[in-house]
């Protein structure tokens, strides 16, 4: 099954994959609720998920539907981050790739994946070895993430359960801890980091 918001890039996978003599694509989707939903119906022995879709990112969907579905799930992205990498790591994904992946080599890591293995990009691996440590709690990397998202603080405080002041306290912990100057500029300088 393969999940990804731009259409162009999910169909020339769905058709260079088809091509692969041993691979079926089952399904294709264009975000990552729709992507839960498909594994939920398909049961698909891989999925490949683009990083970023809209609703919901890749790694979340990816640990919201390894709770629901016995499957293998490759990350395939042109954001590759670091700190991503060690969300999607968290997350329980068994591959992270660069779009920059060539279809024959995508191939051969999608049947290096089936067959058990793990698969992370060297590139990435490296990187993410030297990352410095996210100075941010859980909670403020929740907030900082719905704040990216263009949510008013009173929707973040709805969404996450939380009272509003303690949203603004996230923020304001978050925004002396990455010397940022507004909300917005912390979410982004996180996002840039590769911790959100």
């Amino acid at each position: 099954m393969i999940a990804d918001d731009e259409e162009l890039i999910r169909g020339a996978l769905v058709a260079l994959l088809s091509l692969e003599p041993d691979i079926e694509v089952v399904a294709d989707v264009a975000d990552g609720e729709a992507a839960v939903a498909a594994a939920v119906a398909h049961r698909p022995d891989l999925i490949l998920l683009d990083l970023k879709m809209p609703e919901l990112d890749g790694v979340d969907a990816a640990r919201r539907l390894l709770r629901l579905v016995a499957t293998q799930v490759v990350i395939v992205t042109r954001h590759a981050r670091p700190g991503t990498l060690k969300r999607a790591l968290a997350a329980r994904v068994h591959g992270f790739v660069p779009k920059s992946t060539p279809a024959s080599e995508l191939a051969k890591i999608i049947r290096s994946v089936a067959s058990g293995e793990r698969y992370i990009d060297a590139r990435l691996a490296t990187s993410a070895l030297t990352e410095e440590e996210s100075p941010l709690t859980p909670r403020e990397i929740d907030v900082l993430r719905l704040t990216r998202d263009g949510l008013p603080t009173r929707n973040i405080a709805k969404q996450l359960g939380l009272a509003h002041g303690t949203v603004r306290n996230h923020i304001s912990s978050a925004m002396a801890k990455l010397h940022a100057e507004s909300r917005n500029s912390a979410a982004a300088t996180a996002w840039e980091r590769g911790w959100i």
